[in-house]
């Protein structure tokens, strides 16, 4: 007779949102590591009958099948960037604030802890909703879960609105900025040190590269009410073969994050422009986010939130959503400021809050 395998974390779905905010970080799921705590997400679903439960590679999808007019689509990825030394979780008070400490807590299982309550208790929205809890989010975009649904089952990321449970404070954070890397690069003569005279020195050519960085002023960008500030920094440098010899390759990494108003074509152009006359390699490329807050369901939503909408300077999977014509927006607890950081944590405010909200919307729609 086969033994029954005990060793699946068992996640108490009827808890709070906090204390299911530690169930899930106490389960360890560094990226291409997230089979137990899908596993654990898929079991805990499986007494919620008014959910239709459906499971590509690590990433758990549940939906309602109600029949209403409207669907939302709302997701939150599993994985995390690896520990240091931030596990178990633990609950500290600083200067009045009661916060959960651990990795995960903010980027972003505190949301995704959200999400999870919510969707085995609302039985009965005022909308179709598609919960979607998906993995690899943290490494590369040809890993992410959400482009291999978009391949695998595109139908299930349809949706009227959707939001992505993404660290925000529990506000509103509208669109993304897209998210450009290139490599510049300039080529010299190798040669003895002793006769530099001899070679070309390719990493003093990374001069006039530094200095245009150095001098570059940043745009902010008002698109559709929100203000998006950009960013063009050096973020690695390379070069240099031994003590003694003159390099004949130098490398500056760049990060360009340029507002939504820009296409990944457009913000290529603007890259090439700048550093004309270098050798520039793209070496990645994602497309930002319009805001997509004038779309009735993202109006309604921000009110029945509260507060005023805001840009994400970063980049999240929100601009996956709007590439398939689905507005899209940031909502979920936790400072991004504290993501991946070694002291990461979230207030507990902010979990109870995010709920609220989220819960006040689904129910009225």
């Amino acid at each position: 007779m086969p033994v029954a395998d005990t060793t699946l974390p068992v996640l108490d779905l009827a808890a709070s949102s906090i204390d299911i905010t530690r169930q899930l970080c106490d389960i360890e799921s560094v990226s291409g590591d997230e089979r137990t705590i899908a596993d654990a997400i898929q079991a805990s679903l499986a007494a919620a009958t008014h959910l239709e439960v459906i499971r590509d590679g690590d990433a758990i999808i549940a939906r309602t099948n109600l029949g209403r007019d409207k669907r939302v689509v709302i997701a939150g990825h599993i994985d995390t960037v690896p520990l240091n030394d931030n596990l178990p979780t633990r609950f500290e008070t600083e200067d009045g604030v009661d916060y959960l400490w651990g990795r995960g807590t903010v980027d972003m299982k505190a949301g995704v802890a959200v999400q999870l309550k919510l969707a085995v208790e609302l039985a009965d929205p005022a909308v179709d909703v598609t919960w979607i809890w998906y993995d690899h989010e943290e490494v590369s975009a040809d890993l992410n879960g959400l482009t291999r649904l978009a391949a695998n089952r595109p139908e299930l990321l349809v949706g009227d609105f959707a939001i992505l449970g993404e660290p925000t404070r529990s506000e509103v954070e509208g669109g993304c900025n897209g998210n450009a890397r290139i490599e510049v690069r300039t080529f010299g003569l190798r040669s003895h040190s002793a006769r530099a005279w001899v070679g070309h020195n390719a990493i003093h050519d990374v001069a006039p590269i530094l200095n245009t960085l150095a001098a570059y002023e940043p745009r902010e960008v008002e698109v559709e009410g929100l203000v998006y500030r950009e960013g063009l920094n050096a973020v690695g440098i390379s070069g240099g073969v031994a003590g003694n010899i003159i390099p004949d390759a130098a490398m500056v990494h760049i990060n360009y994050r340029f507002a939504p108003s820009r296409s990944g074509e457009e913000a290529i152009a603007h890259l090439r422009e700048l550093f004309a006359g270098f050798d520039v390699t793209v070496v990645d490329l994602a497309e930002g986010a319009r805001p997509g807050l004038d779309a009735p369901l993202a109006k309604n939503f921000l009110a029945a939130v509260g507060g005023t909408a805001m840009p994400k300077y970063g980049w999240t999977d929100v601009a996956r959503f709007s590439a398939l014509g689905t507005p899209a927006v940031n909502y979920g607890p936790g400072d991004p400021l504290k993501a991946h950081a070694d002291d990461e944590r979230v207030p507990l405010e902010q979990i109870t809050s995010c709920e609220q909200g989220l819960r006040a919307w689904l129910m009225t729609g």
